[in-house]
């Protein structure tokens, strides 16, 4: 189920979004010039912090949790990890403001971070991808935008959508779709932390930084700040 488009159109560019966007291909194409040295140098490593916070490892270890913010594990990752933001990520700057969007998609990067670390501090596991960020904004946009039709690619469905319709896409209220999304980042995080030890996907930096953004937003969010002001 991916997305396509939503009806939600901005009030002008969103410079910070397309830069972060193109920060992520940047780091990615050095990934694939260094190869896996580079990936072992700048992606987290919950074990590393550890080793941190016991004095047994250097400061570079900080700077991975944002380096690690803008590294993927493979072209599937970063192609769907892109287009969610490139969908969802300019309302937001647009609604924040393009500084107080970029301290925003930052800080729930950090916070899933933090999230996936929790829930096992000693994993020597690689941790790296926008995902967790990137959920920050989804949760955003699920507060700010819930009404909002997102136009959504779901195979197979779609292809008899394209036959016996005029459009091919799925539209579902911004609310149904990423509340499911939500939803199976909950139901898979809960399922595998059997398996957490294994690698995989990283859940819960999913719903840290979702949880993280929905947090923010409530305290933020443009709408708020001017029903304040007029008080």
């Amino acid at each position: 189920m991916l997305p396509v488009s939503d009806d939600n159109p901005t009030r002008g560019p969103a410079p910070i979004n397309t830069i972060i966007i193109i920060l992520n291909f940047m780091v990615f194409a050095l990934q694939v010039f260094y190869g896996d040295a580079f990936v072992l140098r700048w992606a987290f490593i919950p074990a590393r912090l550890t080793a941190f916070l016991s004095g047994n490892e250097g400061l570079q270890v900080i700077l991975t949790i944002f380096s690690a913010m803008f590294m993927h594990g493979g072209i599937a990752h970063i192609l769907g990890n892109m287009l969610f933001l490139w969908i969802f990520g300019d309302n937001i700057e647009d609604q924040f403001g393009h500084v107080q969007y970029l301290a925003f998609y930052l800080f729930c990067g950090i916070a899933a971070t933090f999230t996936q670390y929790a829930i096992d501090p000693n994993s020597p596991i690689p941790n790296l991808g926008a995902s967790g960020a990137i959920a920050g904004v989804l949760g955003a946009y699920l507060l700010m935008f819930p009404r909002v039709r997102v136009n959504l690619f779901v195979w197979p469905l779609s292809v008899l959508l394209a036959i016996f319709t005029r459009s091919p896409y799925l539209r579902l209220p911004a609310w149904l779709m990423l509340g499911l999304w939500f939803a199976m980042q909950l139901l898979l995080g809960v399922r595998g932390l059997s398996m957490i030890s294994e690698g995989g996907v990283a859940f819960w930096a999913h719903i840290g930084g979702f949880v993280a953004g929905v947090v923010l937003t409530l305290f933020l969010r443009p709408s708020r700040r001017r029903a304040l002001a007029s008080v």
